[in-house]
């Protein structure tokens, strides 16, 4: 595809390339945007950005579109596309580009440009009758555009401020072929059918109440869920010379100013004031291990020192940017802190590679990774910042993990290794991150005792695996779409009595279970068998053990496999063992 890039330049690219993507789905944005105002001259334009697998354009309109509007727009963006236009790029200075915008009533653009330096020359791009301000790149023409759908309809307030009006956000993607948007388009509704907002309330996991938005309430199934997880994650940390600390989750402002918190990023703290000083909760955990590492000298015998820190963490989120457990303002991160000499640096970020690899392959993730390097507020030296983004690229080599760089996106302190995991449906998480970092160490002043017999800075590595609990346990919901493997799952074996009659067995049956610690319920309720079992199904249970008279007199148990409806009989000692092996080998699916 031709692409007309920022500087007027035409330069080819695909649709497989980043910039490729971004500009097709962009000018998809601009068609929508043309066809709103064909339809409704009334609207004003926001903003219309290319977005991860799609785009958006935000409206201000008296009346706010609804799902019901999108068929009519889609059909006069399809007569745009038709048309063929050619996407023009002209440029005006400030003054003219206000007074440009001003002419045409789009206070939203008028105000974007002022905000701009007076110096600036404005960038436009016009096709047809329609003209947007907008630096590019896009398409040559709207002709290229053949495959989109708009999906939805959101609110979304101006600049992402709550103090702003409220906008109408309307959702699309586009593809080149329409094989893809359709294959894109199953893949939504596949989604839709494991959301796991849906299938936590209907499994019994967790909720969201109006008296915490953004603070997840987990109930019993999910607790065990999450305690299954945390088991999990104590066991393999505990083969990997982990130790294990707890720090509070409010500490005081002299501590975020050491660390840079206060500067970087109060805007996402909560903060209160406790005897006339000002506090703030933790949105990290890595200050609190700082100064568990400085409570005691160290010496390099002691390193590498890795803890770790189950610690729940609060964060600042828009209200409109909440989502389920995916995106919320309290969460448990499954941080640990290494720290360690230089020499140790490859060793050690090769060692946590390994892990995040175990644990991803587990479940059954496919992964790919990102190198991020510097970013523009970052803090420290020149030097700091080429060692640790070397030290992180040469485990990576050495490991033969593909990589790619994405540049300016470390954290505000160093580099990062990033893993994005890919989902049983093709979606991308980023949960694992790997951070080399030689600054807060140095703001804290933390040392050891070198072999030389002086004081040495230690290096640190902040890293978690899950990243954060809850928003794992939504997308492992998703991925298995809440399908949990038998070691996973809340509930293990429901006990399913026919009849009253065979009441009494089941109830040694199910007493039997809980001694020998397999997680089960007995349905005890007076409804038919089938009834029964369907709600089982629906609950997702791995294991259903219907018991009636032959099993009541051979003392053995049918059992109903979830995944594939087969049922099996066998001893009760037969079924236990079964389960007893799947749980300690966590076994991905039923055998």
């Amino acid at each position: 595809m031709k692409v007309t890039m920022k500087d007027g330049q035409v330069q080819e690219f695909t649709f497989e390339d980043e910039i490729g993507r971004d500009t097709f789905r962009h000018t998809t944005s601009h068609i929508l945007a043309q066809a709103v105002k064909r339809l409704y001259p009334e609207t004003k334009l926001a903003i219309g950005p290319s977005i991860k697998d799609g785009f958006y354009y935000d409206f201000d309109r008296p009346e706010p579109f609804s799902q019901e509007d999108l068929d009519a727009i889609e059909k006069e963006m399809r007569k745009i596309v038709k048309e063929n236009l050619p996407l023009e790029r002209f440029t005006l200075p400030r003054d003219e580009a206000i007074a440009f915008m001003k002419e045409k009533d789009e206070p939203y653009k008028v105000e974007l440009i002022e905000d701009l330096p007076e110096d600036s020359v404005i960038s436009f791009f016009k096709q047809g009758e329609f003209t947007d301000l907008c630096a590019g790149p896009h398409l040559k023409t709207t002709g290229g555009v053949k495959a989109f759908k708009l999906t939805s309809v959101a609110g979304a307030y101006w600049r992402g401020s709550e103090k702003n009006k409220m906008l109408t956000r309307i959702y699309g993607t586009s593809y080149p072929k329409a094989a893809d948007l359709e294959a894109y388009l199953k893949q939504l509704e596949e989604a839709k059918k494991r959301d796991h907002r849906k299938l936590g309330k209907e499994l019994g996991l967790f909720t969201m109440m109006e008296e915490g938005p953004g603070f997840p309430f987990f109930l019993p199934k999910g607790m065990v869920l999450k305690n299954t997880l945390i088991d999990y994650w104590r066991d393999i940390h505990y083969r990997e010379n982990y130790v294990e600390i707890s720090t509070p989750i409010m500490l005081n402002r002299q501590l975020w100013e050491t660390s840079g918190h206060w500067d970087h990023y109060k805007e996402n703290m909560y903060t209160t004031v406790i005897d006339e000083t000002d506090f703030a909760v933790k949105p990290m955990n890595c200050p609190g291990g700082m100064l568990v590492y400085k409570s005691q000298p160290r010496s390099y015998r002691d390193l590498p020192l890795r803890m770790g820190e189950l610690g729940l963490v609060h964060r600042h989120e828009k209200s409109g940017q909440l989502h389920g457990l995916m995106r919320v303002r309290c969460f448990t991160q499954d941080d640990a802190h290494i720290f360690m000499t230089q020499e140790q640096i490859t060793d050690e970020i090769k060692g946590v590679a390994r892990l995040i690899d175990e644990v991803y392959s587990l479940f059954g993730f496919k992964y790919h990774v990102e190198l991020s390097t510097r970013p523009e507020n970052s803090i420290g030296s020149d030097e700091d910042w080429e060692i640790a983004t070397e030290g992180l690229r040469k485990a990576l080599d050495e490991l033969n993990l593909p990589y790619v760089v994405n540049e300016g996106d470390g954290a505000f302190y160093g580099p990062k290794i990033d893993f994005h995991l890919e989902d049983s449906i093709g979606r991308t998480w980023q949960c694992g991150t790997i951070q080399l970092d030689f600054q807060l160490p140095m703001r804290f002043e933390a040392e050891y005792m070198g072999a030389d017999g002086e004081k040495h800075r230690p290096i640190m590595i902040h890293r978690v695996v899950f990243g954060s609990i809850e928003r794992f346990i939504g997308i492992l919901i998703e991925h298995y779409a809440g399908k949990f493997p038998v070691w996973l799952a809340p509930v293990q074996a429901k006990v399913l009595p026919i009849s009253e009659k065979n009441a009494g067995y089941a109830k040694e049956v199910y007493e039997t279970l809980r001694q020998n610690k397999i997680r089960c319920e007995y349905d005890e309720r007076n409804e038919k068998i089938g009834y029964k079992i369907r709600e089982a199904q629906m609950e997702k249970v791995p294991y259903m053990l219907i018991l009636g008279a032959q099993e009541e007199e051979n003392k053995t148990v049918s059992v109903r496999l979830r995944d594939t409806g087969e049922t099996v009989s066998m001893s009760l000692e037969e079924f236990m063992e079964r389960v007893k092996k799947e749980t300690a080998e966590k076994t991905a699916s039923q055998a």
